[in-house]
């Protein structure tokens, strides 16, 4: 049963929470560029420590530790999907249609494929219970992206095309493994008596069709009421500064609420949003939007430290490491690099490795694990993701800097593409 959080605990948390934002603020440059190490790392390492080293902190002692992680992680993702949403040009979905589709198609379907088979033939788990975590593992983590495709160190390494692309695609796929996730979901329960009807007329048809919807209609509402405010000088800045994160929640919760899917809805909101308010207009809310995204970060990799089940790692031995070097090396790139000539948005064999490697498995997967888990009871769901999402943070977080200038150095074409540039404020949220 949960105890009641100890205020001693509590002010600790807090301390603990503000001096990583505070010291990884004032040393980010010299973390990201000489360490190699990002915030999402950082704040694992030292959740790692305020866990299972020194015992500081119990998720469980909080509450149920599925729940905690699901909303918390939900909430993180939301927050960065409305970022990525505001860093990319207007329409950018609707110009670039042609890419996305072969990435959120055959691309997605094939690592959904990949990850399953992988699961089920390295740890012979049950089929259904592979394909759950093999859906799990598919989106690529907009959170982790944002650490390598944006900043003034991403916009001098890589070109607009590569960092554009790869955020629009985890912006897109979390939500759009919603349905994913959801059909091994409807054959695991047993409550369903035709899974599959209501996988086709429930789950797409409203929980991602209605998403798709909403959000785009309350981003493009949500951009006409601020230029109206605005033109009619009724906001100031402090609102203006907080006014799409305020949007954010209410696409997040309200669309919930009515059960649709939440996170594409917020990133559907972002786009919307975009069709109307113009880049020059939403610098200032691009700045306040990313020094919120560090915090959840941080916060959410922190927890996630404190969170991981050491000894469930140890019972999957050495099969449990041979599945993250697999998945790693194989759920994504070789995919990529036989349909990169389908992508029109790539230009030649380095674009297609870059952006076929850098395919970070992050808080996308700790919220669809931590749901998966506590709908169906299914705890080695968390077991095996939980690893996986280590080795991604570690590996795609050490290789981000080197590969990033080694692609740079490389390219044939060193100019940018050329793809409209935002102009971006130097503020707290311009990450180096």
């Amino acid at each position: 049963m949960a105890q009641p959080l100890d205020p001693t605990k509590f002010n600790l948390a807090l301390l603990s929470l503000g001096g990583l934002l505070f010291f990884y603020a004032l040393l980010s440059r010299f973390f990201k560029q000489q360490l190699y190490l990002s915030a999402p790392m950082f704040a694992l390492v030292l959740g790692i420590f305020w866990g299972p080293v020194f015992h500081l902190f119990d998720l469980h002692a909080w509450g149920t530790q599925e729940l905690i992680l699901e909303e918390l992680a939900r909430l993180a993702i939301a927050v960065q999907l409305i970022s990525t949403a505001l860093h990319l040009e207007s329409a950018y979905p609707f110009k670039h249609w042609r890419s996305l589709a072969i990435i959120i198609g055959p691309l997605m379907l094939s690592m959904w494929a990949i990850s399953s088979l992988l699961v089920y033939v390295i740890l012979n788990v049950d089929p259904w219970v592979a394909i759950l975590i093999g859906a799990v593992l598919t989106p690529t983590d907009p959170v982790l992206a944002s650490t390598i495709v944006t900043g003034k160190f991403a916009e001098k390494h890589l070109p607009d095309r590569v960092r554009h692309l790869l955020a629009a695609e985890s912006g897109l796929n979390d939500g759009l493994a919603y349905p994913f996730v959801f059909l091994p979901l409807l054959m695991v329960i047993p409550s369903y008596s035709d899974p599959i009807a209501h996988w086709f007329s429930v789950i797409w048809l409203w929980d991602v069709g209605a998403a798709i919807v909403f959000g785009l209609v309350l981003g493009y509402f949500a951009g006409k009421l601020l230029k109206w405010s605005q033109r009619k000088k009724m906001m100031d800045k402090q609102s203006f500064l907080v006014y799409m994160v305020a949007v954010s929640f209410v696409a997040l919760g309200g669309v919930k609420l009515i059960g649709s899917d939440g996170i594409l809805a917020v990133f559907m909101a972002g786009v919307g949003f975009d069709l109307v308010v113009k880049g020059s207009e939403r610098s200032e809310e691009e700045n306040v939007q990313d020094a919120l995204d560090l915090m959840t970060t941080t916060t959410m990799f922190a927890l996630f430290g404190l969170a991981l089940p050491w000894q469930d790692w140890l019972s999957l031995g050495w099969q449990g490491l041979l599945l993250v070097i697999a998945i790693l090396l194989l759920r994504r790139l070789p995919v990529f690099l036989l349909l990169n000539r389908f992508i029109p948005h790539t230009k030649g064999y380095l674009d297609a490795l870059f952006m076929g490697w850098f395919g970070p498995i992050g808080v996308a997967a700790i919220f669809y694990a931590n749901l998966a888990a506590h709908k169906t009871g299914l705890h080695e769901v968390w077991s095996v993701v939980s690893l996986v999402i280590l080795g991604s943070v570690i590996i795609h977080g050490i290789s981000a800097v080197p590969l990033s200038i080694f692609y740079q150095q490389n390219i044939s074409d060193q100019t940018n593409s050329k793809l409209p540039v935002k102009k971006r404020n130097s503020g707290i949220g311009n990450r180096e």
